[in-house]
């Protein structure tokens, strides 16, 4: 922990040439998951030079527990993920960013990963898997999670022309997200702002999904019939935001122009 603490203490920008990693977790009111996820963290094979929990307004410890784990806390009080993800985003100093949800469990290889997959790609993202499903359904827990990822990425990659982004498990270049980062949408706390930022990458960077790249997460959301509802209302409402210039017809056409001309 101590290893961890002290590349978290000190904010220097990068070296010319060198990659530094910033990690962002949005957090409100999960300070025992985000616990855990903080200790995978501190037992990764290749340690982020920065780790920047975004404190969307918790009335529990999620912000002691941060700063115990030498973690950089930024407050962000707008309400909803869009806002928090985004405020972190803007925070971070390192040349590559990854994003992890506070409930997320991180493989030991898991930023080592991240960021040797973005010499191909200006943002990556993965799978994931449940950790928690109950017992009746744990045999299962795989293909369900195998189902409603799978049903995500194509509903949506279908809409977009290129892979989705999924928040609890993804990576881009700091460079990236200086270039989308006045046209995201910060204040609808109804987006999903994963969706909403693979919408805006999509345009000029490529997005790249890595078989095998896992990391766990919590199935709680997904027992919950208005938890999923809510979901999908913001699937939905993200996409239609962007409607008529990304209709997804549009925006398929667009993307196929833009990679035959690349070709050319």
């Amino acid at each position: 922990m101590d290893s961890l603490r002290k590349r978290h203490d000190s904010r220097r920008p990068p070296r010319s040439g060198s990659t530094t990693v910033s990690v962002v977790i949005p957090v409100k009111d999960d300070a025992r998951p985000l616990e855990r996820c903080l200790r995978d963290l501190s037992r990764q094979t290749r340690l982020a030079d920065e780790v920047i929990v975004v404190d969307n307004g918790s009335v529990d410890d999620s912000a002691e527990v941060a700063r115990r784990h030498g973690a950089i806390v930024v407050p962000e009080p707008r309400p909803g993920i869009p806002a928090a993800a985004s405020t972190g985003y803007d925070a971070a100093a390192g040349t590559v960013i990854a994003r992890c949800d506070a409930d997320s469990r991180l493989p030991p290889d898991w930023l080592e990963r991240v960021v040797a997959e973005l010499d191909s790609a200006d943002a990556v993202t993965g799978s994931a898997r449940f950790y928690d499903v109950p017992r009746r359904f744990r045999a299962f827990s795989r293909p369900l999670a195998v189902l409603y990822l799978g049903a995500y990425t194509l509903a949506t990659g279908a809409a977009l022309g290129h892979a989705p982004l999924f928040g609890s498990n993804l990576g881009l270049r700091r460079s990236a997200w200086q270039d989308v980062r006045g046209e995201v949408h910060r204040d609808d706390p109804e987006l999903h702002d994963d969706l909403d930022l693979s919408i805006h990458l999509g345009v000029r960077h490529r997005i790249r999904r890595v078989p095998g790249m896992l990391v766990g997460i919590s199935s709680r959301p997904f027992w919950n019939r208005d938890a999923l509802r809510r979901r999908f209302r913001r699937g939905m409402r993200t996409i239609r935001l962007h409607w008529p210039e990304e209709y997804p017809p549009y925006r398929v056409a667009r993307r196929v122009r833009t990679m035959r001309d690349a070709g050319a």
